[in-house]
């Protein structure tokens, strides 16, 4: 009996996450395993690109998890620089180009499969703007865009940088570009930086990014990236003012990249992200899956589906494909919005809805808002922090939570994190059993004050 035939789109987390989880269960005679990717990296971290940019992490390999070389050692027919042109789902079949290293296409041929694995990712938002594709402007999503930065930094003749866009993509990258000697601006069309945050949160990053040293003008809507007369990228208009660039970084954020899927008929949601069942099946196609940063997910917390480019979802996602094209089971049940991230040394948290958001699908809610320190006063080092809290009116269920502050601050979400994704009301986390010591906490950890003030808010009706 032939093998079955396994093609993966895409060699990053998800992709390759699947093939490897399949292989684990099934053997090279049972099962074909053939991904196209059409860069020239695999199972990299593109989180860890800002980090790399600014000079904390050494070098580009160590942002790779396991090389091309490594996968195919484990029986992956991994196949670089060949893009997936076209999907045909009624023939099984996709469309494969071979690139150049220009980036020309080459001889095109289709290739057959029993199962296929969508992981295409996401691609940086890029506006439709005079100048924002001109030689200098510069998007963040691979490791290819990563070197192309730094190598632009690199021969800048001088020493400011724009970056447009204030979400976690534009504060890492604000941070990055200041370690490597910039001057760097930020500019952001809404109220505040870090949409991601409410914007009474939001005001407080702000706040901290301009003690920094970091320019961060809110309310700058960019009409044009100016160009020299070489062609380069010299200034970033906005409808009020003009900012002298040498480089210009776009942190604008990421959509789904499903052109393919799209074209293909397969299934989407309001984002544009493909639409899976539990198992991360496409909805409606027996033989197709998908995962990573072209899906959307479901949200555990307003029970709508959302786009959350995140690799630790990608990784999940990959690790439940692969295990039921393997023969197994698996499923992947949801999420509830944890992100963390950090500009300097301030640390930025959230998960679950923001106000926004809690608005928008009909929730009635109560806000809390508390001052705490990340150990106890007394004890050296310890930093001040404000979380935020949300929870349901009337119930008393927790809706969100959002924390800004410095060393010690960021990782406390994950409390919160786990309280939404059991459904626990915020009198039901003031009795968590949290570790304590001088050293970690004040007595009282700011989450479980910021749960307590909740707890009272909702009792007041």
């Amino acid at each position: 009996m032939a093998a079955r035939r396994l093609v993966v789109i895409g060699g990053d987390a998800a992709g390759m996450s699947a093939a490897s989880q399949a292989r684990r269960l099934k053997e090279p005679d049972e099962l074909e395993i053939v991904a196209f990717e059409r860069g020239h990296f695999t199972s990299f971290s593109a989180c860890g690109i800002p980090y790399w940019v600014g000079g904390t992490v050494g070098s580009r390999d160590e942002l790779i998890a396991r090389t091309p070389a490594e996968h195919r050692e484990r029986g992956i027919d991994l196949r670089l620089r060949t893009e997936v042109t076209e999907i045909d789902p009624d023939g099984q079949r996709v469309r494969v180009r071979e690139l150049a290293e220009d980036g020309s296409g080459g001889r095109e041929r289709w290739e057959g499969y029993d199962d296929l694995v969508v992981a295409t990712g996401a691609r940086p938002v890029r506006p439709d703007l005079p100048g924002i594709d001109a030689p200098g402007v510069y998007g963040v999503q691979t490791l290819d865009d990563g070197q192309e930065l730094i190598e632009g930094l690199e021969k800048a003749e001088g020493r400011r940088a724009v970056v447009v866009g204030a979400g976690y993509i534009g504060v890492e990258m604000a941070e990055a570009l200041i370690r490597r000697g910039y001057e760097v601006t930020v500019l952001e069309r809404a109220e505040q930086p870090m949409s991601t945050l409410d914007p009474d949160m939001g005001a407080l990053v702000h706040e901290a990014m301009c003690r920094m040293g970091i320019e961060t003008v809110t309310g700058a809507a960019v009409t044009e990236v100016r160009t020299g007369p070489d062609g380069r990228a010299v200034a970033v208009v906005t409808e009020g003012a003009e900012y002298p660039a040498d480089v210009v970084v776009l942190g604008l954020g990421v959509r789904p990249e499903t052109g393919l899927a799209r074209a293909a008929g397969l299934p989407l949601g309001d984002s544009g992200g493909l639409l899976t069942d539990l198992s991360m099946r496409v909805r409606g196609r027996e033989n197709i899956w998908a995962g990573g940063d072209c899906v959307e997910v479901l949200d555990l917390v307003s029970g709508r589906t959302r786009h959350i480019a995140l690799g630790t979802h990608a990784n999940k996602h990959g690790q439940v494909i692969g295990s039921n094209i393997g023969g197994g089971y698996a499923t992947f049940p949801g999420v509830v919005g944890t992100a963390v991230s950090k500009v300097c040394d301030l640390e930025i948290a959230r998960t679950g809805l923001l106000e926004a958001q809690a608005r928008e699908v009909g929730l009635r809610y109560v806000t809390v808002t508390v001052e705490s320190s990340s150990r106890a006063g007394y004890y050296p080092g310890a930093r001040p922090m404000t979380v935020k809290m949300l929870a349901e009116r009337r119930t008393g269920r927790l809706l969100g939570t959002q924390i800004v502050g410095h060393e010690g601050a960021g990782k406390r979400v994950d409390v919160a994190a786990v309280a939404l994704t059991a459904g626990m009301t915020v009198e039901q986390m003031t009795a968590l059993d949290l570790g304590y010591a001088p050293p970690f906490s004040p007595v009282w950890d700011p989450v479980l004050v910021a749960a307590r003030k909740a707890t009272a808010r909702v009792a007041q009706g």
